[in-house]
C-alpha cells in the first residue's frame, strides 16, 4: 500500500531545501494548497453526488432521470449550478441580517470541518489528532446551530418548526451515533482516525468482522442514525414540503440555499466516509489470509478503497431514502429514544465484555 507521507515530505523538503523558503511561508503554501484540495474536492464530490442521487432515484421510480444536457445527462448538475449562481439573492425584510447571514456559512464550516478529517488514503488524512473521532462528533454539532439559526432568523413561522424539528432531531440521533462510534474505539483502543484504519489492515480484521455481531449492529445503527443526522429520508421531516414548504431554508435564495443543498450531500458523504472508516477498513483493503490475493489487493490504490466502500454506503443510504416513506416527527423520535438509544448502550456493553474478555476475531 502507498504511503502519500512520502509526497507530502518530498513537497515539504523542496519549498525548504530547495526554495529555502522559511517555516511561515511554507506551512502558509502548504495549508492554501491543502484548502484548495478540500474545496476542490468538495465541488467535484456534491457534483457527483447529485447526479447519483438523481439516477438512483430513477431506477427505483422505474424512470430514466436526466438524459437531455450533456451524455446521459451528465451535465444536468453543471447547468443547475450555473443557475443557482446567477439567481437574486433576497433577504427579507424582518429577518435578523446577522443570522441571516451567518446561518449558511455555519452549515458549511461543520460540513467542511467534518469532510477535512476523512483518511483518504494511507499519509494522506488532512487533519489527523489523536482525538480525531471527538473533534469530528464536536465540529458536526455546528451544523445543529446553523440549521436552527436559519429557522429563527427568516422571521418565518414553517422555518422556525422547521428548524426545531430539525435540531431536536439531529440532537437526539447524535447520542446514537456517539455511542456507536464509542463501540469502535473501544474495540480498536484510539480515538485517532488512522489509527482505527490500521487497526483494520490485517486478514479479516475490517470492524464488522473484529467485532462480529456487536460491531455488524453498530454499523447498522449508525447508517441509520447518520441518515437522520443528514436530515435525509425517511427523516427528512424538517423538509417536509407538504406542511413547511421548503422548510429552514425557505427564505434563502442564489448560494444562500445553495449552501444548504451543498452541505446536505456533502454531509451524506461524510456520515458514509465514516461509516466507512470506522467499520469497513476505510482505505485499507481486504485481505483474507491468501498470500496471492491479498498481494492483488495491496497494489489497489488506498484512496479506490476508500471511495468504492463510501460510494457503497452512499447507495444504502439512497435505498433507504427512496424506499421508506417520511416519518412522522412523534415516530422519528420514539425510534431514537426507545429503539436506537437502548440498542446503542446494549451494544456498547457487549463491545466491552468482547474486548475484556478477548472474544474478537482476529487471525495471526
Amino acid at each position: 500500500m502507498f504511503d502519500f507521507s512520502i509526497v507530502a515530505k518530498w513537497f515539504d523538503n523542496l519549498l525548504r531545501v530547495t526554495c529555502g523558503l522559511g517555516d511561515f511561508w511554507v506551512i502558509l503554501i502548504e495549508c492554501v494548497l491543502v484548502g484548495l484540495a478540500i474545496l476542490l474536492a468538495y465541488a467535484l464530490l456534491a457534483i457527483v453526488l447529485i447526479f447519483m442521487e438523481r439516477k438512483v432515484c430513477a431506477y427505483f421510480q422505474c424512470r430514466i432521470g436526466p438524459v437531455r444536457v450533456g451524455w446521459w445527462g451528465t451535465l444536468q448538475v453543471l447547468a443547475d449550478v450555473l443557475k443557482m449562481l446567477v439567481k437574486e439573492i433576497f433577504v427579507v425584510d424582518k429577518a435578523d441580517k446577522l443570522l441571516y447571514y451567518l446561518a449558511p456559512f455555519l452549515v458549511i464550516v461543520a460540513s467542511v470541518g467534518t469532510f477535512s478529517f476523512l483518511p483518504w488514503n494511507k499519509g494522506a488524512e488532512i487533519l489527523d489528532f489523536n482525538v480525531g473521532i471527538f473533534l469530528v462528533t464536536a465540529i458536526s454539532s455546528i451544523g445543529v446551530v446553523g440549521i436552527f439559526i436559519a429557522g429563527w432568523a427568516s422571521n418565518n413561522k414553517y422555518s422556525v418548526l422547521s428548524a426545531m424539528r430539525g435540531a431536536v432531531q439531529m440532537i437526539s440521533y447524535e447520542l446514537s451515533l456517539g455511542l456507536c462510534i464509542i463501540s469502535a474505539v473501544i474495540l480498536t483502543g484510539t480515538m485517532q482516525i488512522s489509527g482505527i484504519v490500521e487497526a483494520q489492515t490485517g486478514p479479516w480484521q475490517w470492524l464488522i468482522f473484529q467485532g462480529h455481531i456487536p460491531a455488524v449492529l453498530a454499523f447498522i445503527v449508525f447508517c441509520v442514525a447518520g441518515n437522520a443526522e443528514a436530515n435525509r429520508g425517511p427523516f427528512d421531516l424538517a423538509e417536509a414540503e407538504s406542511e413547511l414548504t421548503a422548510g429552514y431554508h425557505t427564505e434563502y435564495s442564489g448560494m444562500g440555499f445553495g449552501f444548504y443543498y451543498l452541505a446536505e450531500y456533502l454531509n451524506l458523504f461524510v456520515v458514509s466516509g465514516l461509516a466507512a472508516t470506522v467499520f469497513l477498513g476505510g482505505w485499507a483493503p481486504i485481505n483474507i489470509g491468501i498470500e496471492g490475493f491479498d498481494t492483488v489487493m495491496n497494489y489497489i490504490p488506498g484512496i479506490l478503497w476508500f471511495l468504492g466502500k463510501t460510494f457503497f454506503v452512499v447507495f444504502l443510504l439512497m435505498w433507504i431514502r427512496w424506499t421508506f416513506p417520511r416519518l412522522r416527527v412523534d415516530q422519528i423520535l420514539n425510534l431514537e429514544w426507545k429503539f436506537l438509544m437502548p440498542l446503542s448502550l446494549i451494544i456498547l456493553v457487549l463491545m466491552t465484555i468482547c474486548v475484556a474478555f478477548n472474544w474478537t476475531f482476529t487471525i495471526v
